[in-house]
């Protein structure tokens, strides 16, 4: 279902993805509305599943964890007991940032984040490599991040408020 979202509902996602930290009154200022029908809005966004968390950005060099891999994993099968045992192992791995089944040439691509090669041997050799449903990986270490992002493009504008 695709949310119906006026114009003020997308200008608060947008302040909302810049600062997650804004008080109500702040919020209410900038979307040009009162306190109260702007806490509204905030709780119904949350409430349809529109507005998922609020999360702090953290230096994954502060956490020594600054090594980014990217990894394509290819199953030796595509079926759903194979897909389902694959994602509950993978779940539960806090080094894999994300996990994406894809169509193409292979079946995942893994976001990585560990402290050095060393640590990222143990994932890929005691983890995904032990799999048996794996039949391959191809790993891509990220020499440069150019750009990163969790900002969503939001449209400037929205049905009519």
């Amino acid at each position: 279902m695709v949310a119906e979202l006026d114009t003020i509902d997308l200008n608060i996602l947008s302040q909302l993805q810049q600062d997650a930290r804004l008080s109500v009154t702040d919020m209410s200022r900038r979307v040009n509305l009162s306190a109260t029908p702007c806490t509204l809005r905030m709780r119904r966004l949350e409430r349809d599943r529109i507005i998922l968390g609020y999360h702090a950005r953290i230096s994954p060099a502060a956490l020594q964890a600054a090594l980014l891999v990217f990894v394509t994993v290819k199953l030796k099968g595509t079926d759903e007991p194979t897909l389902a045992a694959f994602n509950a192992a993978v779940k539960p791995v806090r080094q894999i940032l994300e996990c994406h089944m894809t169509g193409g040439g292979f079946d995942y691509l893994l976001k990585i984040r560990v402290r050095d090669m060393a640590e990222y041997r143990e994932i890929l050799g005691g983890v995904i490599g032990q799999l048996p449903m794996v039949e391959g990986t191809h790993s891509y270490f990220v020499m440069e991040e150019v750009k990163e992002t969790s900002m969503l493009p939001i449209p400037a504008r929205g049905r009519d408020a």
